[in-house]
């Protein structure tokens, strides 16, 4: 089982996370208290019901051992068990990212993704 899971984000938000030193979350992830991430099976329907048409995202591949305690799984949609840190996301845990551009059907058109 790969322990990469992944953030969807504005790329101009993560660009200006870079340039301060590390994500601290979009607006929501700040609200709530923790980085709202999502597993290989999870991040397209994560996609579809919170970015719907959205254009200029970048899907971030993070290596979750890289984040110790911090991470915590916990359920959410219908119980599935998400992936949320608490506290910033180091660009040390980041394997890659990638833009998330849509499709000519509207739907974002996903890399392969590390499962």
């Amino acid at each position: 089982m790969s322990s990469i899971i992944y953030k969807i984000v504005p790329a101009v938000l993560w660009q200006d996370a870079r340039k301060g030193g590390d994500f601290k979350g979009a607006s929501i992830d700040l609200s709530d208290g923790f980085i709202h991430l999502s597993t290989a099976d999870q991040a397209r329907e994560t996609a579809a019901r919170y970015f719907a048409g959205q254009d200029g995202l970048l899907l971030i591949a993070v290596d979750g051992e890289r984040l110790g305690d911090k991470l915590v799984f916990e359920p959410s949609r219908g119980g599935a068990l998400f992936p949320h840190l608490y506290g910033p996301l180091p660009f040390e845990a980041v394997a890659w990212e990638k833009p998330l551009p849509l499709g000519a059907d509207g739907a974002h058109v996903f890399p392969e993704l590390d499962r």
